[in-house]
């Protein structure tokens, strides 16, 4: 595969393990652009909801996912209606369709090698990708793979502490039982099953607060032989 003419940190792992904080302070710290992939079938979602499509209308889905572009991705993955429930439904529906997961894909990979820069046209030097699959599908080039895991009942405490801050009402074993089911179905899919790259940096959360795992992931990123000088 032909390396990529930008510097790509591709993060994966389970949920609640920190990865998407821990993907953000990389990016800022290291001035490269980031994206959370899980969120993009969210935006295609939003989109079609916002343009008064059905969310099982797949060729309006096809159509949304090929017309996405980083102008119109970024401001997206700030905005509150994102994490809406009906989002969340529409996301769920145009994930089966398998031109959508095509056309993602390829954003994805063309957003990893050509990162967009802070100002209009630019291209940044290097871009952080947080998912499940980014080490192993995505951007299996990447110079540096890190899979970010902690053990479930921590993940479960995480997650319970994120609901209860947005006011939410939740009860630690349920939030437990329904993060081993999603453990389960995204380690056990046959497409693109979220497991570690062979080559992936292997940080465990479960004793690190986000300072010590921030400061493990940059040593790692700065021993990769293809790190940036400039940086």
């Amino acid at each position: 595969m032909t390396p990529s003419p930008s510097f790509i940190v591709a993060i994966d792992g389970p949920a609640a393990s920190g990865k998407g904080t821990l993907a953000r302070r990389l990016a800022a710290t290291l001035g490269f652009a980031h994206l959370d992939t899980g969120a993009l079938y969210r935006a295609v979602g939003l989109s079609l909801l916002r343009a008064g499509h059905a969310p099982d209308d797949g060729a309006a889905a096809i159509a949304a996912a090929r017309g996405l572009d980083a102008a119109t991705v970024l401001p997206l993955m700030n905005d509150p209606a994102l994490r809406q429930d009906t989002v969340a439904v529409a996301a769920s529906k145009v994930s089966v369709v398998p031109e959508v997961r095509a056309a993602l894909l390829d954003f994805q990979r063309d957003f990893a090698n050509h990162p967009p820069g802070g100002a209009p046209g630019t291209v940044s030097r290097g871009a952080v990708l947080d998912g499940r699959d980014v080490g192993t599908v995505v951007c299996p080039q990447a110079p540096a793979k890190l899979f970010v895991t902690a053990d479930v009942e921590v993940r479960a405490r995480r997650r319970l502490s994120e609901l209860r801050n947005t006011g939410a009402e939740a009860i630690y074993d349920a939030v437990l039982e329904d993060m081993k089911v999603r453990d389960a179905r995204d380690s056990q899919r046959a497409v693109a099953p979220l497991k570690p790259a062979v080559d992936a940096f292997l940080l465990d959360t479960s004793m690190m607060d986000a300072d010590q795992a921030f400061i493990a992931a940059m040593d790692f990123i700065r021993s990769r032989p293809a790190f940036p000088d400039f940086l």
